[in-house]
Protein backbone atom coordinates (compact mmCIF):
# COMPACT_ATOMS: atom_id res chain seq x y z
CA UNK A 1 0.00 0.00 0.00
CA UNK A 2 1.18 3.14 -1.09
CA UNK A 3 1.89 6.19 1.79
CA UNK A 4 -1.15 8.35 -0.51
CA UNK A 5 -3.32 5.40 0.03
CA UNK A 6 -2.66 5.12 3.59
CA UNK A 7 -3.81 8.54 4.20
CA UNK A 8 -7.03 7.86 2.45
CA UNK A 9 -7.77 4.93 4.30
CA UNK A 10 -6.69 7.23 7.71
CA UNK A 11 -9.29 9.83 6.59
CA UNK A 12 -12.79 8.40 7.19
CA UNK A 13 -12.11 6.88 10.52
CA UNK A 14 -13.20 7.93 13.88
CA UNK A 15 -11.43 9.34 16.28
CA UNK A 16 -11.93 10.53 19.73
CA UNK A 17 -11.78 14.47 20.76
CA UNK A 18 -10.82 15.55 24.09
CA UNK A 19 -10.93 18.58 25.81
CA UNK A 20 -8.48 18.89 28.35
CA UNK A 21 -8.57 21.30 31.69
CA UNK A 22 -5.41 23.41 32.46
CA UNK A 23 -4.45 20.41 34.62
CA UNK A 24 -5.07 18.21 32.68
CA UNK A 25 -8.51 16.48 32.96
CA UNK A 26 -10.85 15.52 29.98
CA UNK A 27 -13.40 18.33 30.14
CA UNK A 28 -15.32 16.99 27.14
CA UNK A 29 -14.94 13.82 25.22
CA UNK A 30 -16.31 13.19 21.74
CA UNK A 31 -15.99 11.37 18.41
CA UNK A 32 -15.38 12.78 15.04
CA UNK A 33 -14.77 11.79 11.51
CA UNK A 34 -11.57 12.21 10.05
CA UNK A 35 -12.16 14.30 6.82
CA UNK A 36 -8.54 14.83 5.81
CA UNK A 37 -4.85 15.49 7.50
CA UNK A 38 -2.64 18.19 6.64
CA UNK A 39 1.26 18.37 7.44
CA UNK A 40 0.66 20.18 10.89
CA UNK A 41 -3.13 19.32 11.89
CA UNK A 42 -6.58 17.49 10.84
CA UNK A 43 -10.12 18.59 9.90
CA UNK A 44 -12.87 16.35 11.55
CA UNK A 45 -16.25 16.39 11.35
CA UNK A 46 -18.68 16.19 14.07
CA UNK A 47 -22.41 16.72 14.77
CA UNK A 48 -24.03 18.18 17.80
CA UNK A 49 -25.84 15.82 19.41
CA UNK A 50 -26.58 17.32 22.86
CA UNK A 51 -30.03 19.02 23.44
CA UNK A 52 -30.28 22.76 21.94
CA UNK A 53 -28.26 25.34 23.35
CA UNK A 54 -28.84 29.01 23.37
CA UNK A 55 -25.73 31.03 23.85
CA UNK A 56 -27.02 34.39 23.11
CA UNK A 57 -24.88 35.15 20.20
CA UNK A 58 -25.45 31.46 18.31
CA UNK A 59 -27.85 28.59 18.98
CA UNK A 60 -26.86 25.04 18.18
CA UNK A 61 -29.07 22.18 17.92
CA UNK A 62 -28.99 18.32 17.09
CA UNK A 63 -28.17 18.00 13.81
CA UNK A 64 -25.58 21.31 13.23
CA UNK A 65 -22.41 19.99 11.51
CA UNK A 66 -18.54 21.24 12.87
CA UNK A 67 -15.69 20.96 10.65
CA UNK A 68 -13.34 21.10 13.02
CA UNK A 69 -9.26 22.44 12.65
CA UNK A 70 -6.64 21.22 14.81
CA UNK A 71 -3.47 22.15 14.95
CA UNK A 72 -0.04 21.07 16.31
CA UNK A 73 1.58 24.13 15.94
CA UNK A 74 -0.76 27.27 16.12
CA UNK A 75 -2.57 27.91 19.95
CA UNK A 76 -6.06 27.71 18.54
CA UNK A 77 -8.68 25.46 16.61
CA UNK A 78 -11.29 26.32 14.47
CA UNK A 79 -14.86 24.85 14.46
CA UNK A 80 -16.74 26.20 11.33
CA UNK A 81 -20.11 25.54 12.09
CA UNK A 82 -23.45 24.72 9.52
CA UNK A 83 -26.75 24.21 10.17
CA UNK A 84 -28.25 20.72 9.57
CA UNK A 85 -29.45 22.04 6.13
CA UNK A 86 -25.39 22.74 5.26
CA UNK A 87 -26.13 27.27 5.94
CA UNK A 88 -23.44 28.23 7.72
CA UNK A 89 -23.75 29.02 10.81
CA UNK A 90 -20.65 30.72 11.94
CA UNK A 91 -17.52 30.06 13.65
CA UNK A 92 -16.49 29.12 16.62
CA UNK A 93 -12.59 29.05 18.02
CA UNK A 94 -11.27 27.96 20.88
CA UNK A 95 -7.82 29.12 22.19
CA UNK A 96 -5.88 26.08 23.74
CA UNK A 97 -2.14 25.03 23.63
CA UNK A 98 -1.06 22.94 20.69
CA UNK A 99 -3.06 20.22 19.60
CA UNK A 100 -1.76 16.45 20.38
CA UNK A 101 -2.47 14.32 17.62
CA UNK A 102 -2.33 10.37 17.00
CA UNK A 103 -4.03 7.47 15.01
CA UNK A 104 -6.79 7.97 17.68
CA UNK A 105 -7.22 10.67 19.10
CA UNK A 106 -7.18 14.86 19.78
CA UNK A 107 -6.31 16.57 23.32
CA UNK A 108 -6.09 19.97 23.85
CA UNK A 109 -5.57 21.51 26.57
CA UNK A 110 -8.26 24.59 26.19
CA UNK A 111 -7.15 27.72 27.95
CA UNK A 112 -10.36 29.78 28.60
CA UNK A 113 -10.64 32.70 25.90
CA UNK A 114 -12.87 31.81 22.86
CA UNK A 115 -13.93 33.52 19.97
CA UNK A 116 -17.47 33.63 18.17
CA UNK A 117 -17.23 34.91 14.63
CA UNK A 118 -20.67 35.22 12.80
CA UNK A 119 -21.05 34.80 8.90
CA UNK A 120 -20.82 38.55 8.35
CA UNK A 121 -17.51 38.36 9.98
CA UNK A 122 -18.65 39.92 13.45
CA UNK A 123 -16.20 38.97 16.17
CA UNK A 124 -17.11 38.10 19.89
CA UNK A 125 -14.04 37.57 22.04
CA UNK A 126 -15.50 35.61 24.97
CA UNK A 127 -14.63 34.70 28.50
CA UNK A 128 -11.36 36.96 28.24
CA UNK A 129 -12.33 37.44 32.30
CA UNK A 130 -12.22 33.93 32.83
CA UNK A 131 -8.82 34.25 30.94
CA UNK A 132 -7.21 36.84 32.98
CA UNK A 133 -8.76 35.32 36.38
CA UNK A 134 -7.58 32.10 36.08
CA UNK A 135 -4.34 31.33 38.40
CA UNK A 136 -3.91 27.71 36.87
CA UNK A 137 -2.39 29.22 33.85
CA UNK A 138 1.51 28.93 33.43
CA UNK A 139 3.04 32.37 31.75
CA UNK A 140 3.70 30.18 28.81
CA UNK A 141 0.23 29.15 28.50
CA UNK A 142 -1.11 32.97 29.10
CA UNK A 143 1.80 33.81 26.39
CA UNK A 144 0.58 31.22 24.08
CA UNK A 145 -3.03 31.87 24.52
CA UNK A 146 -2.36 35.67 23.53
CA UNK A 147 0.13 34.98 20.50
CA UNK A 148 -2.64 32.74 19.39
CA UNK A 149 -5.99 34.85 19.84
CA UNK A 150 -3.54 37.21 17.62
CA UNK A 151 -2.72 34.75 15.08
CA UNK A 152 -6.47 33.83 14.89
CA UNK A 153 -7.68 37.07 14.20
CA UNK A 154 -5.00 37.79 11.25
CA UNK A 155 -6.07 34.73 9.86
CA UNK A 156 -10.23 36.33 10.10
CA UNK A 157 -9.20 39.86 8.80
CA UNK A 158 -7.25 38.07 5.64
CA UNK A 159 -9.84 35.72 5.26
CA UNK A 160 -8.16 32.83 4.70
CA UNK A 161 -9.30 29.11 5.59
CA UNK A 162 -11.34 28.41 7.03
CA UNK A 163 -12.48 31.79 6.56
CA UNK A 164 -12.69 32.07 3.09
CA UNK A 165 -16.89 32.21 2.54
CA UNK A 166 -16.84 35.46 3.67
CA UNK A 167 -15.12 36.61 0.70
CA UNK A 168 -12.64 39.80 0.54
CA UNK A 169 -12.41 42.40 3.44
CA UNK A 170 -14.10 45.02 3.34
CA UNK A 171 -17.19 43.85 1.23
Amino acid sequence: MSADQATREAENDMITIMKLTPQGQVAIRYEGEVVAHFPNGAKIEAYWTLPARDLGYAHFEPGDRFLEYYYIDHWFNIFAIFHADGRPKGWYCNIAEPAIISNTSIQQVDLFLDVWISTTGATLILDEDEFNQASDLSEDQRQGAREGLKMLLHLLHTRQEPFTILGNPGD
